[in-house]
């Protein structure tokens, strides 16, 4: 079977966003390639297990990143390429920059395309206890780490991008044990998954994309914490009624302020809110919008150009 390798040269800031638009146009997952996340893990002293080959940093983008996905070949591609391209262009109309924008096509064979990903992704230590295992790689976990499980074939995250990573280090400062905590935009469940290996009593994990609920839902059975995770379909934060300790949201700039008051009345008082996928530029917009909400910001934390913001519900 023939495959296209569909790449798209962006910017840092609409990773999530094409890698999404991506996963729409039928795409089992992505690979991302910044030069920026090169250097700065290849000349690292600790890369908790993953593996930089130094002759690969030709193969990198000098500025942008570049987000590859592979489709089948079929009648439609055409169509469905120009359909890519058209709805990364109005990415722009939600203030995000893309960079060029531009996406190429390469073809590949199924038994390349099948490994090729997979040799971008290795176990990573992201907080002092957790660490994300890909399901085919064998890791030995440490007496003091906790494992995260992931097949990210499906989509949405391997848990390794840096907004991923910010949410989990907050999750492990912030929760306390037998909170109940809201995932909002799921994705793969890994922040869901992280919340119930560190304590949480009750996780529901909330997702709009059918695809996206399956997903997490496969990877928290792959972990054994269905009997605490709820994984449902819904569109933010609309299909819940009842006040929890932690909310956690992973999730563009824009689409926190749509729900940022309605986070306020679903968290309980002393509970927090942590927000990420958040770029350094629009910092200062939700740190406004969730003080205007109510909320008490305590903290905010950076890695590269993301921030997470985790804000209080005062009692």
């Amino acid at each position: 079977m023939k495959w296209s390798e569909v790449c798209v040269h962006t910017t840092q800031e609409a990773v999530e966003a094409v890698s999404n638009i991506l996963h729409e146009a039928g795409a089992s997952g992505v690979v991302i390639e910044d030069v920026e996340d090169f250097e700065m893990m290849s000349h690292r002293e600790d890369n908790f297990g993953e593996i930089w080959d130094e002759k690969k940093r030709d193969e990198y983008p000098d500025t942008g990143v570049l987000v590859k996905a592979y489709l089948a070949e079929s009648s439609d591609l055409t169509d469905m390429i120009k359909g890519i391209e058209r709805d990364i262009q109005m990415l722009t109309q939600f203030g995000l920059t893309i960079g060029s924008g531009t996406v190429t096509l390469t073809q590949v064979d199924e038994e390349d395309w099948a490994h090729s990903w997979k040799q971008f992704y290795k176990p990573v230590k992201i907080s002092r206890h957790l660490t994300v295992v890909p399901m085919w790689e064998d890791y030995t976990p440490q007496p003091d780490e906790k494992i995260i499980e992931l097949d990210p074939g499906m989509a949405f995250g391997t848990g390794t991008h840096p907004t991923t990573v910010l949410c989990i280090q907050a999750i492990e400062n912030y929760l306390q044990e037998q909170d109940r905590v809201v995932d909002v935009g799921t994705g793969s469940g890994v922040l869901a998954i992280a919340a119930a290996k560190l304590g949480a009593k009750d996780v529901f994990a909330l997702d709009l994309d059918e695809v996206a609920v399956k997903s997490a839902t496969d990877n928290v059975a792959l972990n054994q914490v269905s009997d605490r995770i709820t994984v449902r379909k819904g569109d933010l934060m609309k299909a819940l009624n009842e006040p929890v300790e932690l909310i956690v949201a992973n999730i563009l700039a824009e689409v926190i302020l749509l729900f940022v008051n309605d986070a306020y009345e679903l968290t309980l008082p002393g509970g927090h809110f942590i927000a990420s996928g958040i770029i350094s530029q629009k910092k200062d917009m939700v740190v406004e919008a969730m003080t205007e909400a109510g909320f008490t910001i305590v903290e905010t934390t950076k890695l590269e150009d993301w921030v997470a913001i985790i804000a209080k519900r005062e009692a």
